[in-house]
């Protein structure tokens, strides 16, 4: 069975690709709803989410920003 994705328009179906049956070959569809896509940045919204009454959030983000800075500085020995 293939599965390709399309947008009902009716009684119409317009899909995303062509499915390789010739026109007028009878055929069975199991429809299925995708749900609607989120917007971008989402994801990270609710998984960041998590860290908003951290007490010690502000800490521990100078703590990486700190740790960053220190991996991309060159060393003073190196020649």
């Amino acid at each position: 069975m293939t599965s390709i994705h399309g947008v009902i328009h009716g009684r119409t179906i317009e899909l995303a690709e062509d499915p390789g049956i010739a026109d007028g070959q009878r055929v069975q569809v199991e429809v299925r709803a995708v749900p609607a896509a989120g917007n971008w940045g989402d994801g990270i919204l609710r998984s960041a989410g998590g860290w908003c009454d951290h007490p010690e959030l502000d800490d521990v983000m100078q703590a990486i920003q700190r740790q960053r800075l220190n991996e991309r500085r060159p060393e003073a020995d190196a020649e």
